[in-house]
This record gives C-alpha cells, structure tokens and sequence, in this order.
C-alpha cells in the first residue's frame, strides 16, 4: 500500500513537473512585442522569431536541394547564368515565406504589407536603375544575347565577357583591364556582339601608295602580308580592295578572317611590319600628305616723290 501511494505521488510529481516546464517554455514562447491597436494590432512573440528562423532554414536547404538538381546536368557557363538568376528567385521566396510564417501564426502583416508598399514605392524611385540592372541580367540570361567568352564593344571599349551576374557583366580589355558593365547598358544602348553568331570576323588594314605605282603588284604584296601566319583563317579567302583615288595616295585595303577577333589589333601590327617590309622591297613608297601651294605677288606701286 505504501509503495502504491509513493508511485502515485512520484507520477502526480512528475506531471506537476512536466506540466510547469510546459507552462515556463509556453511562456518564453509568449514573450515577445506588443504595438498598435484593434485592425493595426500586431505582435510578435519568441515563438513567432523561432518558427520564421526554423522556415528560413528549411527553405534555404530546399533551395539549395533545387539547385542541386537543376544544375548536375549543366555545363560550368550554363550554371554560373542559373546561379545568378536563382539568387533572384532565393531573396523573393524568403521574402514569400517570412510574410507567409507570420501570417499563418497570427501575425497581422497588413500593417507590414501596407507600410512596405509605401516605402518600396520609394525605393524604387530612388533604385531605378538598379532595378533595371536586375532585370537586365535576368533577360540577358534567359534570351541569351551574351554568353560568357563573347567579344563585345561598349562606348569605343573592346572585351571579352568573363562573367554574368545579377546586376553587372565583366569584361577583360584587351589591355587586361577589368570592365564592369552595368545590365541595364545591354538594353537601352547599342551593344556590338563580335562573335554573337560565330566566333571568326573579318578584319581590315588600309593603306596609301604612291600615284603611278603598279596597282598589280600592290594587290599581290598585300595578299603575300599574310601569308604564313596561322591566326588568319584560309577560308573565306582573304582579298583586296582598291578603295579610292585620295588626295595624296591610291587607297588600298586587305581583307582578312580571323578567328580571335579579341587579339587582332596584334595581327594587324604583324601585317603592316610585313607590309612596309615589301614594299620597301619593291621599291613602292608609301606617301605622306602632300599639299602644293602657290604664291602669287602683286608689284609694289611706287610711291610719290615729295620734295
């Protein structure tokens, strides 16, 4: 009997305490902020922090899970384009599931929503162009109007794209000189693409001989400058244009493919050493401006004697 009662008060001592753990965690749970009245009221609670931070974390790791996924299959310039559109869409999904959480435990969010709509409308205003940065990035990425290794030329300034992101496009100079490029310049200005269809593009070197050099021989030395020099491409052939009679010289340009626009400046260099060394060579001189002036005189009036 005695034994009975001892179980009993040690189960009835067990609940008591289990029951006021329960009560004490409750009430930390429950503790928390109070502001505004009826409609406006809101209130959050430890509780409430706990279960946004709980959903935070579970959303992180789905989306991480998705990325994951999507991006085993993709090759490295596919998936630097999905990572830079996905933090978009990661930043509005915790966005989502915050309003959400709180939401769903009883918080009152249209105080928040209607006080957020405001100042987003500000915000906007005031981040424009960042806005249209982003959702320059993310149009770039989708329609795929420029792709990591392209050759491009922004306001008089040649690079090659070496990265995507959100809000801004790098580029290398030819100079080795980092060029970053605001998204929103690929919409609203015009934007020469290099190798947008394919990676070869013709390249040209003009240049001035003298009047009554022999324009044969001219046209062969300028095909025999590129010769042997395996960064020009042989097919489509290289040819040579007669371009004009000019003031001081007979204008002449050679044509050429290459499949590295971003190095050519280098391979005109070689072409125009080549060049002056062939002409030099058959005796066909390159002029300078020339300009041929005449003086006229008048003869001075003599001037009346005075005594």
């Amino acid at each position: 009997m005695v034994e009975i009662l001892i179980q009993d008060t040690e189960q009835e001592l067990a609940q008591t305490i289990k029951r006021n753990v329960w009560e004490a965690i409750l009430d930390i749970l429950n503790w928390g902020f109070h502001w505004g009245e009826g409609a406006n009221h809101i209130k959050i609670t430890v509780g409430t922090l706990l279960l946004v931070i709980f959903a935070f974390v579970a959303t992180s790791y789905v989306l991480g899970l998705v990325r994951k996924l999507y991006t085993r299959n993709l090759n490295e310039t596919d998936t630097h384009k999905f990572i830079s559109v996905f933090k978009f869409i990661k930043y509005l999904s915790y966005v989502i599931v915050v309003f959400a959480v709180l939401s769903f435990s009883g918080v009152n969010v249209t105080p928040v929503l209607a006080a957020s709509a405001a100042l987003l409308v500000g915000v906007g205003l005031a981040l424009q162009e960042l806005f249209q940065d982003v959702l320059g990035g993310v149009f770039i990425m989708l329609d795929k109007s420029l792709q990591a290794g392209d050759i491009i030329e922004v306001e008089g300034k040649v690079g090659r794209v070496v990265d995507i992101r959100l809000r801004t496009t790098r580029a290398i100079t030819r100079d080795d000189k980092v060029l970053i490029i605001p998204n929103h310049k690929f919409i609203s200005d015009t934007v020469y693409n290099y190798t947008q269809n394919h990676k070869q593009t013709r390249e040209t070197v003009s240049v001035g001989v003298a009047y009554g050099s022999d324009t044969t021989l001219v046209k062969t030395l300028l095909l025999k400058s590129l010769e042997k020099d395996s960064r020009i491409s042989a097919r489509p052939k290289p040819f040579v244009l007669f371009e004009d009679f000019g003031d001081s010289a007979l204008m002449f340009s050679v044509n050429f493919f290459v499949t590295d626009s971003f190095t050519d400046p280098m391979v005109k260099s070689d072409i125009r050493f080549r060049i002056d060394q062939l002409f030099r060579e058959n005796n066909i001189s390159i002029p300078f401006p020339q300009r041929d002036v005449h003086l006229f005189t008048r003869p001075t009036q003599e001037l009346p004697k005075t005594d």
